[in-house]
Formats: C-alpha cells, structure tokens, sequence
C-alpha cells in the first residue's frame, strides 16, 4: 500500500500533527509544496482553516494532485471549530476525491487559545488514531 502524508500550516500545528502521523508510519512527511510523485492508496492531509476556511493552498494541492490520491484522510486541528471534515468534504467531492469518514481533530493554539495546543495528549490520540485504522503497510 502506497501512503503519503502531507500538510499545510502557518503556526506549526499541522506540521506537529502530521510529523506524528509520519513517525507512527515510517513515513517522512511533507510540506503541500511537494506535490506527490506517484498516485497513493491513502494521503494523510493535515490541515487548519485560516480565516473561517481552508486555505487556497491547500485546496490547490489538492487540485493539482487529485487524480494522483485514491483516498484521503483529514488530520487537522483549529483553535475555534470542532472539525474541517465538512469543509474538506465540498473541496474533495467537487474534485472527484474520496474522502474517508475516519478523520482526527484536534484543537490548536492560535492568539492565546488553546495555548500549547497540540500537546502530547494530542499527538497520543492521533497515535491511538492511525493505529486503529486498517491500513495494508
């Protein structure tokens, strides 16, 4: 099974998470500006929303890699909703992306909220979160 896991972030966050999701899998995760080489089975994507939404960044990535991922999960984390999923959704089903159901958020720390979010609490449910998945490696 061909995995990647890539991330977009401005504070750190998304990278914090998806830097965990790669140690958990022995893959090396990458910044959105490396667009993936060769299709995957499963695209780990962590994510926030900046300014009420997902960032255009993300959305072109996505754009420009979407006949390269089979399924994507989203991995993200916000300081003031409770999930992108529903986001992530409108942006994948306009681009012909599976999105699996199976997603892990977190909250983050932005401007004093959430302070030291996400913390080491976190990164063990997102752990506990890629072990409970079936995945082939």
């Amino acid at each position: 099974m061909n995995i990647a896991v890539r991330y977009y972030t401005k504070t750190g966050n998304s990278k914090k998470l998806a830097e965990a999701v790669g140690n958990e899998l022995s893959i090396e995760a990458l910044s959105i500006e490396n667009d993936l080489i060769e299709e995957v089975d499963i695209l780990f994507l962590a994510n926030s929303v900046y300014y009420a939404g997902i960032d255009k960044n993300v959305k072109e990535f996505l754009n420009r890699n979407k006949d390269k991922i089979k399924l994507l999960i989203n991995i993200s984390s916000a300081a003031l909703i409770k999930s992108t999923y529903s986001q992530m959704k409108n942006i994948t089903k306009k681009l012909g992306i599976n999105l699996s159901e199976d997603e892990f958020h977190t909250k983050g720390s932005f401007k004093g909220i959430n302070k030291n979010r996400p913390n080491e609490d976190d990164i063990k449910n997102l752990t506990e979160f890629i072990k409970n998945l079936s995945l082939n490696k």
